[in-house]
């Protein structure tokens, strides 16, 4: 004979199990089921980025540093250890990268980004890339993400979000520093650049106190 149980209790045994896989659906639909990123630009590749980067990226949303209205009211109630275990599972994954994009600026223009990617522009006190970010640009641990993968518009989106205040990360915010420096047209000519580098063969970060970092930045632990 069966026992009817009341409405509540059966409702409290139909809640959705607390697994990884239904953690992250609310993320597959803009950046992949793999954090592999969509066709959508702005939707980055999150999948083998360092785990103290997404961290602080998911923290930032959390308590509006950074300003995007649907992540904000995802995630405004999710405790750090919460997120610290998302950031590692997406940490961990390794898709395939997209192909990268086909420049559509003019060789000068790419040259430029070039340049300022990978030896800076010393006149104007602004450090290269690499310096943080490697010469493969594949990203320091703990906290210093990879740039290959990414759209040329999602790179320029958020240099502009630095420039202007829109996404911002812990004192002292180098990022911000770095952008304030660049033109409209450094900005243009970094992103197409980035955005054209084929996918890197290790897809590894360098180790953490392996690159010179030129500027103190307050996401990154000494």
């Amino acid at each position: 004979m069966s026992i009817a149980l009341p409405f509540g209790a059966a409702r409290a045994q139909e809640r959705a199990p607390d697994t990884m896989a239904a953690r992250v659906l609310a993320c597959a639909s803009c950046h992949g089921a793999e954090g592999e990123g969509t066709s959508d630009v702005y939707f980055p590749r999150l999948a083998g980025k360092p785990a103290g980067y997404l961290y602080n990226q998911l923290v930032a949303f959390r308590d509006g540093r950074r300003k995007y209205p649907p992540m904000n009211y995802l995630l405004e109630f999710l405790p750090d250890e919460y997120l610290k275990k998302i950031a590692e599972h997406f940490a961990s994954l390794r898709p395939p990268f997209p192909p990268p994009a086909v420049p559509t600026v003019s060789k000068e223009i790419l040259a430029r980004g070039e340049s300022i990617a990978t030896g800076g522009d010393p006149q104007h006190g602004v450090p290269a890339c690499a310096g943080c970010h490697g010469a493969s640009f594949g990203g320091m641990e703990p906290a210093i993400p990879g740039l290959l993968g990414l759209r040329a518009g999602y790179i320029s989106a958020q240099l502009g979000g630095w420039r202007y205040g829109t996404r911002t990360a812990a004192a002292p915010d180098c990022m911000q520093i770095v952008a304030g420096l660049l033109t409209e047209d450094d900005v243009k000519a970094v992103a197409a650049y980035l955005s054209s580098r084929p996918a890197p063969t290790d897809p590894s970060f360098a180790k953490q106190g392996s690159l010179p970092m030129p500027l103190s930045c307050g996401s990154e632990p000494n």
